[in-house]
């Protein structure tokens, strides 16, 4: 089987539209502190009707975390899933069982794990009462897919400066067609440490935990402040032993090779800041290491590998929301964050005069053909949000080289991207798994394609091969997603189409319950 290779680390725009344009408008884009329409604004108020293909589609998707579930199950709605890899971590004397699996294979890896707790988290944090304003049980599964990674992610960090970031052995695994409950090779657990460091997975994690700790700060603030423990003490241990884990952990380059840790580094300093209100950390993002790792003024995909869009949406919120007590310093840093986040957004709106020209024919940004879906449901995930944060600070419009839009723009491109993947493309088809009467039946996942009472071992290859509907279906998955032409083939070999991601679903997750209805941002998680 060959593995995936996801490139990661896409430089931006760089790769694939006209950075030229972007980088220039990016550093002169004026940010309108006061506009003489404002006090014309609406008021942000209470949530509207509910939008209710987006209700459904969010029910649909989050149940995909129930289906890559590891460890002991208990309650799961996943008729076909069972209990899995009971012994991980045992080698080391741990419990490693829970934690989930990435995508249609069995290797937990920490990295993708973890930013997908992160945008879990950050999807709860902003919209967690839409979620459950449609269905409690929705805000429910959220917060159950969330504890399920975090409690994993607390047992794999036994000291200081000790991180478990693996569980399996990826080529191993790649040579397997196999039902998770039925594994029987050896699963062993790799760590990174101060002579093996590994600072993006750390510092990933750390950003996890903090932004899961103002998740759980008003529900089990025991469990909150251990998470936080847990947070600063892997961001020192990352800021302090830095070195690629890509280097200490070469296999890892062929699945989820790293072009860089400056990013998680940002990332991390800037959740722990939200999650503690100390500005130290927030001096860290913005002064003392901002003009080294930000890149200012050149816009990037927001993905797996490059936090910094999401770091400039985020840091955007403390410059929408105010911190009185920040440094003239720091107030410089918090604006070029928001500079540089207008102008990934106007990347992203069609009719922008600095919009990417990274699109399929259809209309779908589109990015690399390995797990095409992952950009735009990122792209349209920040969108979102920023569209609220104008919305609730009364921002009535940003800019792009003198054009302006207004934060219902920025909602119809991600409305945009998300019916097209809900069916509204060439194809007809519904990328999510259980969506709709139309969607893919041969996704590449083990699980779903082995029936239940098979005995395979390890040579399960003919349900690889086989041209058969799954008899289960990974319900709730998001594929790979279209071709440029916006074409797709629903082969269970073409693993670059039609395998799901957790770390995609959370980013699913996070628009569709920022598109439930209209809505506005609190102005603080604490």
């Amino acid at each position: 089987m060959v593995p995936r290779k996801y490139t990661k680390g896409y430089s931006g725009w760089m790769i694939v539209a006209a950075v030229a344009a972007l980088v220039a408008t990016a550093l002169v884009l004026t940010i309108r502190e006061k506009h003489p329409y404002r006090e014309a604004l609406p008021v942000p108020g209470p949530p509207g009707a509910i939008v209710q293909k987006y209700a459904n589609a969010l029910a649909v998707a989050l149940q995909f975390f129930q289906v890559q579930k590891s460890g002991k199950l208990f309650n799961n709605k996943i008729s076909w899933r069972g209990d899995s890899a009971l012994d991980d971590g045992k080698d080391v004397g741990l419990d490693l069982s829970k934690g989930m699996y990435d995508s249609g294979d069995h290797i937990k890896f920490g990295f993708p794990m973890a930013y997908t707790a992160t945008i879990l988290s950050w999807s709860i944090l902003e919209y967690g009462d839409q979620m459950s304003a449609v269905n409690v049980d929705q805000l429910e599964l959220a917060l159950d897919a969330l504890k399920w990674i975090t409690d994993y992610l607390i047992n794999a960090h036994p000291s200081d400066n000790v991180l478990y970031v693996q569980v399996g052995d990826p080529d191993k695994d790649h040579s397997c067609w196999q039902r998770p409950e039925t594994m029987s090779e050896e699963r062993p657990s790799i760590q990174i440490n101060r002579t093996n460091p590994g600072t993006e997975v750390a510092a990933e994690t750390a950003a996890a935990m903090a932004a899961a700790s103002l998740v759980f700060k008003n529900i089990n603030t025991s469990y909150s402040d251990l998470l936080l423990q847990h947070a600063q003490k892997l961001f020192t241990f990352a800021d302090t032993y830095r070195g690629s884990y890509s280097i200490s952990i070469p296999k890892v380059q062929k699945y989820y090779n790293s072009s860089g840790y400056g990013d998680e580094l940002l990332w991390a300093a800037s959740w722990l800041y939200h999650a503690t209100g100390d500005g130290t950390y927030l001096s860290y993002s913005t002064v003392k290491h901002g003009h080294t790792f930000a890149h200012w003024g050149v816009p990037t995909w927001f993905c797996w590998d490059d936090k910094r869009a999401g770091t400039q949406v985020l840091l955007s919120r403390v410059k929408f929301f105010g911190s009185s007590m920040s440094s003239n310093a720091e107030m410089k840093g918090l604006q070029l964050y928001r500079r540089t986040a207008e102008a990934v957004i106007c990347g992203f709106l069609p009719d922008s005069p600095t919009a990417t020209s990274s699109r399929s024919d259809g209309g779908l940004l589109w990015v690399h053909q390995w797990n095409s879906l992952q950009h735009p449901v990122a792209a349209s995930f920040l969108a979102v949000v920023y569209s609220d944060y104008m919305l609730t600070s009364r921002t009535p419009a940003l800019e792009c080289s003198g054009k302006t839009y207004s934060p219902a723009d920025l909602r119809n491109f991600a409305r945009s991207q998300v019916d097209y993947i809900l069916g509204d493309n060439p194809m007809k088809i519904s990328y999510l798994v259980g969506y709709g009467s139309n969607y893919p039946q041969q996704v590449h996942h083990r699980g779903a394609s082995i029936p239940v009472d098979a005995t395979t071992g390890c040579n399960g290859i003919r349900w690889l091969n086989s041209s058969e509907p799954n008899p289960n279906v990974a319900v709730g998955g998001l594929v790979g997603g279209p071709f440029k032409n916006d074409s797709f083939i629903d082969s269970r070999n073409n693993s670059m189409q039609t395998e799901p991601s957790t770390y995609s679903n959370a980013l699913l997750v996070g628009v569709l319950s920022g598109l439930l209805t209209t809505s506005s941002a609190v102005t603080s998680f604490a």
